[in-house]
């Protein structure tokens, strides 16, 4: 029995094709001796190797926001008792077998998982939150040590929200196509993300504008869109899907190789064992034909480089514009949630043709939810209050024990893993090596400032993000259910926002 179960399970399903394979080509081998054998490959094979056996491709396109959709998940109560009973006692998100129905289209056996870390932090099941968990026992959302709420108390993108597991309907999903049916695929899609009803807001135009304003900016983005949407005949209000950025997107991304920062990331370098790294990042697609060195050699130089180095040597790198304008856009969107931030949030791209990163922008569930009045320079935080200039370094280590271990010599003190205070109050600001020295470079803060301007006029001065604001808002109300008094009354406090977004800004690049 323990034999058995080393065996992989896709294999154990399929033994009767792999043995009569095997008696095959032990048959060719005996009549064409050593001849080469050239297989002739008729499945469509994706980036990581696998094979796509199925895409389904639905009555509608799923991310057209023009349109509205319909989604409903049917599972077991015992499987989802079982689900819950794994996550409040170890915290792992374990798959659930569900029937889905998309806009029409039936999708029999895909996989659900709650999704989310500080998002989960309020979950709560018969009155309890999980021991142990992010959020206390008994449920709130628990901010990190060091947090100041902006004035009037809450936390700005989750404050009050309050998810319970009696409400399925409620919670934030993760549906993947192919968990329990291999090589299958919905409109390009393996998995998809479902927004949870509640980030301070209901109808979540914040995530939905942030998004589109990424994608207007020439940058990757996700597809979004709202849909009517019910779990075992309970509905909620409309809910956000959004792209989830899997296989199918790597490959719509060129030839390259995707990894995703994982919310335990540090951007430290470790050593050159890649099994040191599984807190650290995800590899998306190519598995089985590239690796994690080219993000450990990325890291490591970045740790150790000179700031000569660092300078003359990081276009060679990074997409140092395409990085200019990711920096850019995240204090344009007031996203203190970023690739700095305490969820860690983005992904990193490595074409193989140019050898270059790019990094992507990913979650933006608590976008413009902090000071509208932050300047360019401004480093956001929690809550977004307090300032600090971006690239400014933290208190240097007056031992020098993490220069050392980052095998630094120049005396340039690197940003500690864990959260800091910062200076002038307001909230809590993490860091990143890369963002930091980057923003500390004269000549890459200047590529910043460029970009940044650039990005205010197509955006913010031009009035197109008041344009995306409405389609976001339309979207939003043409599914059952929608509420449309909430729609207008958040539509009033982003447009508000906006407003004093470029006044702010345009003062700011008025004085440089």
């Amino acid at each position: 029995m323990a034999l058995k179960h080393r065996i992989p399970v896709s294999l154990r399903m399929n033994w009767k094709p792999v043995a009569a394979s095997g008696i095959f080509l032990a048959v060719c081998a005996g009549v064409f001796g050593t001849g080469t054998i050239r297989p002739y490959v008729t499945s469509t094979a994706s980036a990581s190797g696998a094979t796509v056996i199925t895409d389904l491709k639905g009555s509608a396109e799923l991310f057209d926001p023009s349109k509205p959709h319909e989604v409903k998940l049917t599972f077991t109560d015992a499987a989802y008792e079982e689900m819950l009973t794994e996550y409040f006692k170890s915290g792992e998100k374990n798959y659930v077998e569900a029937d889905l129905v998309i806009d029409g289209t039936t999708i029999p056996s895909v996989g659900v998982r709650l999704k989310g870390n500080s998002t989960l932090g309020s979950l709560t099941w018969n009155g309890k939150g999980r021991e142990g968990g992010r959020g206390p026992v008994g449920g709130g959302f628990q901010p990190p040590e060091g947090f100041e709420p902006p004035p009037g108390g809450g936390f700005a993108g989750t404050g009050g929200m309050s998810l319970k597991a009696e409400e399925p309907e409620n919670l934030p999903w993760l549906i993947s196509f192919d968990e329990f049916a291999e090589g299958r695929r919905y409109q390009g899609h393996s998995q998809i993300a479902v927004r949870p009803t509640s980030m301070g807001s209901s109808t979540l135009l914040k995530e939905s504008l942030a998004i589109s304003m990424v994608d207007t900016s020439g940058e990757p983005s996700q597809g979004y869109a709202y849909s009517a949407f019910s779990v075992n005949g309970r509905s909620s209000g409309p809910r956000l899907l959004v792209e989830y950025l899997d296989e199918g997107y790597a490959e719509e991304l060129g030839d390259g190789v995707l990894y995703k920062s994982l919310a335990t990331s540090s951007f430290t370098y470790r050593g050159e064992d890649q099994t040191s790294y599984m807190d650290d990042y995800k590899q998306i697609n190519a598995k089985g034909e590239q690796d994690l060195q080219p993000v450990i050699d990325l890291v490591k130089w970045v740790e150790q480089s000179s700031d000569e180095e660092f300078a003359a040597g990081l276009a060679a790198k990074l997409d140092v514009e395409s990085f200019a304008r990711y920096l850019a856009l995240q204090n344009m969107l007031l996203n203190f949630d970023d690739m700095a931030g305490p969820g860690r949030n983005y992904y990193l791209w490595h074409d193989l043709t140019t050898k270059k990163f790019k990094v992507i922008t990913w979650d933006l569930n608590l976008a413009f939810s902090g000071d509208a009045t932050a300047g360019p320079d401004d480093a956001l935080s929690m809550g977004g209050f307090g300032r600090m200039r971006q690239g400014d370094r933290r208190p240097a280590d007056p031992t020098g024990a993490q220069d050392a271990a980052a095998g630094r010599s120049d005396g340039q003190s690197q940003a500690p893993e864990q959260a800091q205070r910062r200076p002038g109050g307001g909230g809590t600001r993490m860091g990143h090596t890369l963002k930091d020295r980057f923003l500390e470079t004269p000549a890459f803060k200047k590529i910043y400032e460029e970009q940044y301007q650039k990005l205010y006029q197509d955006l913010l001065s031009s009035g197109k993000a008041d344009t995306l604001l409405d389609r976001a808002v339309a979207s939003y109300q043409a599914n059952q259910g929608a509420d449309a008094t909430e729609a207008q009354k958040e539509l009033a406090s982003l447009r508000e926002t906006l407003t004093t977004r470029t006044k702010s800004l345009g003062d700011a690049f008025a004085k440089q």
